[in-house]
């Protein structure tokens, strides 16, 4: 099974989450899969691919329209998860949206 995300012809959106965790990051693995779950069952969403070494996570998703960014952005367990990461588990993090344009995938 690929953990590249399958999206549709461009255009759509991007969101692209970088983060660096504190050192106290308990709950932090249950709450992203929690998201992650709770995200695919949202309006918009067309797939997630996420990345995670000792120090550096970046989290891609990918959404219809900025209309769907929005709603996910305010959907109420999403901002638990989005307070919790600001108290609890990341030292920074930066938050990106774009749009993508081109989309090209290879399969070997």
């Amino acid at each position: 099974m690929s953990r590249i995300a399958k999206t549709p012809e461009p255009p759509y959106y991007a969101v692209i989450f970088a983060s660096q965790q504190a050192k106290n990051n308990r709950g932090y693995g249950a709450m992203a899969e929690k998201m992650v779950e709770l995200a695919s069952q949202q309006k918009g969403f067309l797939g997630v691919e996420s990345a995670r070494d000792e120090g550096l996570g970046i989290t891609v998703s990918y959404w219809e329209s900025l209309e769907a960014i929005k709603n996910w952005k305010e959907h109420s367990a999403h901002q638990v998860a989005q307070d919790r990461g600001k108290k609890e588990w990341y030292k920074n993090f930066a938050l990106r949206v774009g749009k993508v344009e081109r989309d090209r995938f290879f399969e070997m």
